[in-house]
């Protein structure tokens, strides 16, 4: 069976996606992604606004406004069940990483 293309996201996804709970343009999303991530993640205008269109086509997000060339997006409500169920998958790996490392070394659970 073929993946979804939306089945999991990537980090600059997964980031843009919680920096649009609240409503911000593409200069404000890159920042915020930037600053959340102590630089570590760096959103160029060709990914953001490839993410952007995939998202709003994808209904996970919503232009809200339209401010001459400057446009506003927020997450939907669609989009906000993604990043939770994305958020949950994160912390489940994590969860059971720290679980199968302890395995390797021989710790106890």
């Amino acid at each position: 069976m073929p993946k979804k293309q939306l089945d999991t996201l990537t980090e600059p996804m997964y980031y843009t996606l919680i920096a649009l709970m609240t409503p911000k343009c593409g200069i404000e999303i890159t920042e915020f992604v930037r600053d959340l991530t102590q630089g570590r993640v760096r959103l160029v205008p060709g990914t953001l606004y490839a993410i952007l269109s995939k998202f709003e086509s994808e209904a996970l997000i919503d232009e809200v406004m339209l401010e001459g060339r400057k446009r506003i997006y927020q997450i939907t409500e669609k989009g906000k069940v993604m990043l939770m169920e994305e958020h949950q998958r994160l912390e489940t790996m994590l969860k059971e990483g720290e679980i199968g490392l302890k395995m390797q070394k021989g710790d106890s659970l």
